[in-house]
């Protein structure tokens, strides 16, 4: 049996540049893309991916290999690949950085753990929303939603050279926008709180200048920051439905799919 050099070109083509693009969203995507998680673990998901999704796609029109163009090609995959994985990111650091906020306003930023996700200390209630963020991302099957994000990509953006809409990355950047304000909405409530607490020390020391504020006023706001952040949990489902439903119509209008 003997395979013309054309035949192989084509079958290299449909899974060596798939894979690329794949593996691309997988390094940063939600979850699947921490440091924590294994380059094996995501290189053999990859493959998945890629092995089972082929098939039922339309071959790569790119074959041309040995070329200098080829490197533009996997220049482009790599970032169609990492654009659409970043999507997902700026979900979780919408809730990280609104963790972050409360924790300086509450005096919880000095109890700081290592994020496992970018290797940085962050405070504990900004890695605090980065689990809750992380298990509802897959608790509603955000992982499924972005392999079939990908895999419908390479029908509405097939690999054939051309390059990606600049709208799609300008898009991405107009979302993380977004990704500050949403994360300011979800501590207005405890901010609003805490001042009205500063306000009224400030009160209590012009009433009684003899009270140590100090000694009274640090500890007093660690337990009200505690129990703010507590009552207040119950609108962290709202916001994070609001940002995901932002992620899909983002994710939709850049693969060109109904959301």
């Amino acid at each position: 049996m003997e395979y013309p050099f054309t035949t192989i070109l084509q079958w290299l083509s449909d899974y060596l540049l798939p894979l690329i693009r794949v593996l691309a969203m997988l390094m940063v995507m939600a979850g699947i893309g921490a440091r924590n998680v294994p380059s094996r673990v995501k290189l053999g998901l990859g493959l998945v991916i890629v092995m089972v999704a082929v098939p039922v796609l339309p071959p790569v029109q790119f074959t041309n290999l040995f070329s200098f163009e080829m490197i533009l090609v996997v220049v482009q995959q790599l970032l169609i690949g990492v654009a659409m994985g970043f999507a997902s990111l700026l979900l979780l650091n919408t809730f990280i950085i609104a963790g972050q906020i409360l924790a300086m306003q509450t005096g919880l930023g000095f109890a700081s753990v290592v994020d496992p996700s970018n290797g940085l200390n962050v405070p504990a209630v900004g890695q605090f929303y980065l689990i809750l963020t992380t298990i509802l991302f897959f608790v509603l099957n955000g992982h499924l939603m972005m392999i079939q994000m990908i895999v419908h990509s390479f029908i509405a953006v097939p690999i054939d050279g051309s390059w990606w809409a600049v709208d799609h990355y300008w898009d991405i950047v107009n979302w993380g926008g977004w990704m500050f304000a949403s994360a300011l909405v979800l501590a207005l409530a405890p901010l609003t709180a805490m001042l009205v607490i500063n306000l009224s020390f400030g009160v209590m020391t012009r009433a009684s200048p003899q009270l140590n504020i100090f000694s009274i006023g640090f500890p007093f706001t660690l337990v009200s920051g505690l129990t703010i952040i507590w009552a207040t949990l119950g609108n962290f489902m709202a916001q994070f439905e609001a940002q995901w439903l932002r992620m899909v119509e983002l994710m939709c209008s850049m693969v060109g799919c109904a959301p």
